[in-house]
């Protein structure tokens, strides 16, 4: 069992990207973040469900080489999604 706020395994990531395998579906997704925004109901379940049921709050540290560091969890996804890596972690 995962803490919650606790980002996901690689096992877990494999199942949480399945259903946006292609970058068509990642891309969607991103346009729905782009869109509406992190509060939108969508966005934050897929959020909760990518950080098992809770959005990190704080400081995001990822495996981004050159940007290790994001303000939250938002700019984070957001900048996933303008970089078009759809599937790098926290």
């Amino acid at each position: 069992a995962q803490q919650l706020g606790t980002p996901l395994s690689d096992q877990e990531y494999r199942q949480f990207f399945r259903s946006l395998r292609t970058a068509r579906r990642a891309s969607t997704a991103c346009v729905l973040r782009a869109l509406y925004g992190c509060q939108n109901p969508l966005v934050r379940r897929l959020d909760e469900y990518e950080n098992h049921g809770v959005i990190p709050e704080g400081p995001i540290c990822s495996e981004v080489p050159g940007t290790p560091f994001f303000p939250d969890f938002c700019t984070f996804a957001f900048y996933r999604c303008t970089r078009k890596k759809y599937f790098i972690k926290v």
